[in-house]
Formats: C-alpha cells, sequence, structure tokens
C-alpha cells in the first residue's frame, strides 16, 4: 500500500467529521463545565476531546453514510461542507466512529452521575437517530430542525449536570436561546437542498416549508432566541444583539423561490464565519461574566 492510498481513507473520515464545526460541540461543553467547576480536571479535558471529534465524527460520519444516495445528487458535497464517502469507506466509518465514541462515553459514565447519564444517552440517542434507518428524524419536517439543536444544545446540557450545576430560571433561558439558535441554524441550513432532496425524495423542514418559508421560520427562532437573552443578568443581555448578523444573513433568501434555493449556500458559508465571530464575543461575556 502507497502512502497516498493509507491517507486517503483517514482525509475522508476528517471530511465526514465536519472539522469546521468542531468546536460548535466542544465548546459549549467545556464552558459550560469549567464555569460550573472554576477549574480545569481530567473529566473536562476528555469531555471536550470527546465533544471535539469523537461526537462530530459519530454525528455527520454516519449521517454521510445513510445518505450517500441523496449526496450523490448534491453538488456541495465531496468537500468542508461534507464528505461524499466512497461506498467502501461506509463500513470503515460506522466501525471508526464506534471505535472512537466507546472508550470516552465509558469514561464518561464512569465519573458521572444518573442524570448526567440520561442526558448523555439522549445526546448520542439524538445523534444517531437522526440518521440511522428506522429512525431518519432528519425526514420529519420541524423534528429534524428539533433533533439536530440537541445535537448542540445537549453538549452544554450535559457539561452543566455533569458538573453539579443549579439551574436558575436564567440558566434556562440561556439553555433555551441556545437551543433555538440550533433550531434556525439547522433550518437555515436545509434551505440550500430542497431541489436534491426533493429529487431523493428525503422530507425536511425546508421541503416542507418552502425556501422562503423555512428562511422565516430561521430568522423567527434567532430573533426570539434573542429575545430570551434579554431576560439573562448582565452581561447576557448583550448577546441578544448577536442574534442581528445571523438575521441579516438570512434577511436576502426571504423571498427565495424554491427552483433558486441553492442559491442559500452563499448565506450558508457567511453564517460559518458569523459564527466564529460570535463564539469569540460569547467567550469574551462568559469571562466577564466570571470575572463579575
Amino acid at each position: 500500500m502507497t502512502a497516498t492510498t493509507a491517507v486517503r481513507p483517514a482525509r475522508q473520515l476528517l471530511l465526514a467529521s465536519r472539522p469546521l464545526s468542531w468546536i460548535n460541540t466542544a465548546f459549549p461543553f467545556a464552558a459550560a463545565y469549567l464555569l460550573t467547576t472554576g477549574h480545569v480536571d481530567l473529566t473536562l479535558v476528555i469531555g471536550t476531546l470527546y465533544f471535539l471529534v469523537p461526537y462530530n465524527l459519530a454525528m455527520y460520519g454516519v449521517n454521510d453514510v445513510f445518505d450517500y444516495e441523496s449526496d450523490l445528487r448534491n453538488p456541495r458535497k465531496g468537500g468542508a461542507e461534507g464528505a461524499l464517502l466512497d461506498p467502501g469507506m461506509h463500513r470503515r466509518t460506522l466501525v471508526a466512529a464506534a471505535a472512537t465514541n466507546v472508550p470516552f462515553l465509558v469514561y464518561l459514565v464512569a465519573v458521572g452521575s444518573p442524570l448526567s447519564w440520561l442526558v448523555l444517552a439522549g445526546s448520542v440517542f439524538a445523534v444517531l437517530a437522526y440518521s440511522v434507518r428506522g429512525l431518519r428524524f432528519k425526514e420529519v419536517p420541524v423534528l429534524d430542525s428539533v433533533t439536530s439543536s440537541i445535537h448542540f444544545a445537549s453538549p452544554a446540557l450535559y457539561g452543566l449536570v455533569l458538573a453539579g450545576a443549579t439551574f436558575t430560571p436564567a440558566l434556562w433561558l440561556i439553555l433555551a436561546a441556545f437551543f433555538l439558535w440550533g433550531m434556525g441554524s439547522h433550518a437555515f441550513g436545509a434551505v440550500q437542498d430542497v431541489v436534491p432532496d426533493r429529487e431523493a425524495g428525503i422530507a425536511s423542514i425546508a421541503t416542507a416549508f418552502g425556501a422562503a418559508g423555512t428562511t422565516r421560520f430561521a430568522i423567527a427562532a434567532w430573533a426570539v432566541a434573542g429575545m430570551a437573552m434579554l431576560g439573562t443578568p448582565w452581561p447576557g443581555p448583550l448577546a441578544a444583539a448577536l442574534a442581528l448578523p445571523y438575521i441579516a444573513t438570512a434577511m436576502p433568501y426571504w423571498n427565495l423561490p424554491d427552483a433558486r434555493a441553492s442559491a442559500a449556500n452563499r448565506g450558508w458559508w457567511r453564517f460559518l464565519w458569523i459564527n466564529y465571530a460570535c463564539g469569540f464575543v460569547v467567550t469574551l461575556l462568559l469571562i466577564l461574566s466570571a470575572l463579575g
């Protein structure tokens, strides 16, 4: 076997894990756990590593395996937005997802409580239920956005429970805002795939509501998320403004016809970069909150 052929499977697994999205699941866990405990320990490190790579390989890799037929029709696949896995990689991807997840999960169960086990089990179930045959939550309009949001909000909830946080009304508002952000983000991401999903016979929030209707749903979800942050203690209300760049990014597609839904891909790429900028601001706000 040459060095080139040996690298190809590893590269496909890397693409399948969506490196651009690693931070979206690792950061919520790390921030929630660290702000609750106030110190760095082995569980923080292992939990962060788990939600950084193995969790994403399970989430996106399993999706790429079970979505292969529709991905063939989707011009976005085959790069940073998702691997177009060779059929020969399907079994290897599933094995790699299991092999990388199980050791971390064993540790997290060992150091956790029954409530943390329940949250972690729900998180992993949502990851699998989104894609695997027999469940396929991704093909149930609205439930697809709910499940996708659980993928991102549950690491934060798990970090809080694992660290023994006290759940106040303000904390629930923050989690609700994060959950609404996740629903809006999934919905807007689905807009660009209306045509290939319909051609493949795949239902989604976007195929049900149409490109324009789904875009409006995403904008509404982000707006309500921003308003929810106004009810949190200082400096939480400052985070309400972070909804504005997301809304501004989606607004040009308010009346987007289904036939031109792929045009939303440009907005989706802006969305990805906005995530990094807003994540930086959220980090500063969390530091300010911790210092206060």
